[in-house]
């Protein structure tokens, strides 16, 4: 495999796939995870999976990541060149979590694109650019990449940490007033930080933004300081949105993400088009062609007609890895793709009551 993966956007769509299927179902370069499940498809992905559709061929595998040892999921074709920065593992809001592997060659060029776009949402660069980020560490994707970022746009990364295991914990066993004193904690470390640093970007999560709303004297600093809050890792109503917008940080952006750990990543909120900065949909555009989005019908796994909701599916398509038809815990409106990109986009996205038998408890994360 001789083709370069960062060039893919360039390539038609029967290409993309053409090349991506024989790199992960090659026996000298796809991956054992893979190659011990190709029989077992009951189809040949690199004949049969010419297109973003032709995805739906795949069963959710997604379950198997729980258990499956990391080795097995680095494709062969890396070779000794294989520079893996760590496991990491989903929030595990619906059991226990499922685990992948992050290749620094895949860090780098989905944090290069998504730098991008923050540039086009005017996330600040250089002394402006200070972060500080609060969520989840250790074993969770999100906390390590939202430690690069900042560097790479000329800024310092400042952190607060986040156990979102710990919340659901509580909030299952009906200790809620332990779950409410352990997010006043956080926000207290959040207070402290912004009190005497320069910061130009706020990570955080929906639940903790508004309980930053009712510390007025927070709120202040935050309007003063602060240019950009970015919200993500839980989700956020139109109306809570409107309400952060306009009334408790109107002098700050309000930018949003979405994701997964099982794409390893995540998309950026679309851009608002001209006079449409008071709309309250909030669009991601997904990483195309290597993290997409499909939304279907939950019963029938057939996809929505544009404009309706339905459950979303997520797809990733790289280098490092493979991993499609992912049914996440969220539901989303169908909205259509930026012009030469795969899949569709997503609007107003919230959780699904209950998935995989458990009841979805989302906390500060």
């Amino acid at each position: 495999m001789h083709w370069n993966w960062h060039e893919a956007p360039g390539l038609d769509e029967e290409e993309f796939f053409s090349n991506a299927m024989s790199w992960h179902f090659s026996p000298e370069t796809g991956s054992r995870f893979w190659l011990d499940r190709l029989e077992s498809l009951g189809f040949d992905p690199v004949r049969d999976v010419r297109t973003h559709a032709d995805l739906a061929l795949f069963p959710n595998l997604a379950n198997d990541l729980r258990d499956v040892p990391v080795e097995d999921l680095v494709p062969r074709g890396y070779g000794e060149s294989a520079d893996v920065i760590g496991a990491y593992d989903s929030g595990g809001t619906t059991g226990s979590p499922k685990r992948v592997v992050l290749q620094r060659d895949w860090m780098r060029h989905s944090l290069a694109w998504k730098s991008a776009r923050m540039d086009d949402l005017g996330f600040p660069r250089g002394a402006d650019a200070n972060w500080l980020t609060v969520a989840p560490s250790g074993p969770h994707i999100f906390g390590r990449l939202m430690a690069e970022l900042p560097a790479m746009r000329g800024g310092v990364a400042f952190t607060v940490d986040l156990d979102p295991r710990w919340v659901r914990r509580c909030l299952a066993e009906g200790r809620a007033e332990e779950a409410d004193r352990y997010a006043e904690h956080v926000v207290d470390q959040v207070e402290t930080v912004l009190a005497s640093q320069r910061i130009g970007v706020l990570v955080a999560t929906p639940p903790l933004l508004e309980r930053m709303a009712e510390r007025e004297s927070l709120v202040e600093t935050i309007n003063t300081k602060v240019s950009v809050i970015m919200w993500g890792g839980a989700h956020m109503d139109p109306d809570t949105r409107h309400l952060l917008r306009h009334e408790v940080f109107p002098d700050v952006a309000l930018r949003g993400q979405y994701g997964s750990t099982t794409i390893l990543g995540g998309s950026m909120e679309r851009p608002a088009g001209p006079g449409a900065e008071s709309s309250k949909a909030c669009v991601f555009d997904s990483f195309s062609p290597y993290t997409t989005f499909s939304v279907v019908d939950p019963h029938t796994r057939e996809e929505v007609a544009e404009g309706e909701r339905g459950q979303v599916v997520m797809h990733h398509v790289s280098k490092a890895m493979l991993l499609p038809n992912n049914l996440e815990r969220d539901t989303a409106t169908r909205v259509t793709a930026p012009a030469g990109s795969l899949g569709v986009s997503v609007a107003d996205v919230a959780p699904v009551a209950s998935f995989e038998n458990a009841t979805v408890i989302e906390g500060v994360y």
